[in-house]
């Protein structure tokens, strides 16, 4: 406590470098997004008074997509009956049985309570996914770009197998490209629809996946002396689906991998709900019990009163049914125009390629301007591709180098969640006049 006349010092707290240098190699081998470092800029050219139409937040502006009416009540009454108290580590228990029930409804495949855990939304279920059947030296294969397996393999002390993604299969991994590694890998992962992409793996592919890991599980079975092979399945964006298109689970395909899928779900996509961080793990009994345990640690679970709205919510169909159809309508609407207006620039000759998205909110957007130039200068690889897009157009656009696509390929993640379709219709414009300046 100060008092008038005493000086307030600030703290000297030494040579950061040196200290920064002293810290685990864990620590420092950590890296800061892609995706921060644009959010970042973007919010000092707005504090400048610029405007900018941000395409590179993968969120939900609450101004365009409301959570649940049911979901916003449920939370504000759990609050005034005083749900602040921790909830179980494992979740609510009837969060976890409306969990199972949801998921029945919408899979047919029924989880016992014991494979359900629920956590602060999906990154801590991922993150408990990689270090629960993880040691240090394990192989871990994914596919680039994908959302932060680089980062929870490096955490998890993993061997990490990238594979590169083709944009002819949607950058969607195949099972001839993850073959060759089945039999050594200890973690298999898959995201569908995809973060960055937008596209989603066919169900033909995930079976023959789902197949793979089966078969390889009774090879070591057999063998005696191998541990499992296990595949962990990111579906947060698994509601959100377009061109009436039905998202598979993997149970549902292979009923035969129960003991090796762990599958990642939760609120945050599929009701606009990030903020209110509350996802799943479903997970054979053993994984999800030991995954609880560490996340204890953590303090990763998700708060009471949220959990309690969210039970509500998903106990009553009729009202997920018609929150569904305004934002599935609300988000289609958004990606179909943004699709078909790039695809019309690439039509015309312009030196762009665009994706049809399946689901979640992003359009993946190829700018082919590498060893280009514009104003005597030579474009030289994606930063300077995305730096000159928001400088000159005020587009924020995030490349597929933040999702581990290292290879300067032109392309980019482009969000549809925090923006109007005034101002995705602003998008066009800007770009055009950017490409026509671009010898």
């Amino acid at each position: 406590m100060t008092h008038e006349g005493d000086v307030t010092a600030s703290p000297d707290f030494g040579d950061q470098a040196r200290l920064d240098a002293s810290l685990s190699d864990l620590a420092r081998g950590m890296h800061l997004s892609g995706i921060l470092r644009t959010a970042n800029q973007v919010r000092e050219i707005q504090a400048a008074g610029t405007d900018v139409l941000d395409l590179s937040i993968g969120d939900f502006s609450p101004k365009y997509f409301r959570i649940p009416e049911r979901l916003l009540r449920g939370v504000e009454k759990a609050l005034e009956s005083g749900a602040t108290n921790y909830p179980p580590p494992p979740g609510l228990l009837a969060l976890r049985k409306a969990v199972s029930g949801y998921v029945e409804r919408c899979s047919g495949v029924r989880y016992p309570i014991e494979s359900i855990l629920i956590t602060s939304g999906g990154r801590p279920a991922l993150y408990a996914a990689y270090k629960t059947v993880i040691s240090p030296g394990d192989t871990v294969v994914y596919s680039v770009p994908s959302w932060q397996n680089d980062s929870y393999a490096w955490l998890s002390g993993a061997n990490a197998v990238e594979i590169e993604a083709v944009s002819e299969n949607g950058f969607q991994p195949t099972l001839s490209e993850i073959a060759p590694y089945i039999g050594s890998a200890r973690l298999i992962c898959l995201c569908s629809p995809g973060n960055p992409t937008g596209t989603a793996m066919g169900p033909e592919t995930l079976k023959s996946i789902l197949d793979a890991v089966v078969e390889e599980n009774r090879r070591r079975e057999k063998d005696g002396n191998e541990r499992p092979l296990f595949l962990l399945y990111d579906q947060i964006y698994s509601s959100i689906r377009v061109k009436d298109n039905k998202h598979r689970y993997a149970l549902a395909l292979v009923p035969e991998s129960a003991p090796y899928v762990m599958t990642m779900d939760g609120a945050s996509k599929a009701f606009a709900a990030t903020g209110l961080r509350v996802g799943w793990l479903l997970a054979p009994p053993a994984i999800a019990r030991k995954a609880g345990e560490l996340l204890s640690y953590v303090g990763a679970w998700a708060p009471h009163a949220e959990q309690a709205g969210l039970t509500e919510l998903l106990n009553d169909p009729d009202a997920i049914g018609e929150y569904r159809a305004t934002m599935d309508a609300a988000v289609h609407e958004r990606l179909d125009v943004l699709h078909r207006g790039f695809a019309a620039m690439r039509d015309e000759g312009l030196p762009v390629d665009v994706l049809c998205p399946d689901g979640a909110i992003y359009v993946s957007l190829q700018l082919k301007l590498k060893g280009k130039r514009i104003g005597g200068r030579v474009i030289e690889d994606n930063e300077a591709i995305r730096s000159l897009v928001l400088e000159k157009t005020g587009v924020a656009v995030v490349p597929f180098q933040a999702f581990g696509l290292m290879r300067e390929t032109g392309w980019f993640r482009l969000s549809v969640g925090a923006v109007s379709m005034d101002e995705i219709a602003e998008v066009f414009p800007r770009i055009r006049a950017l490409l026509e300046q671009i010898g």
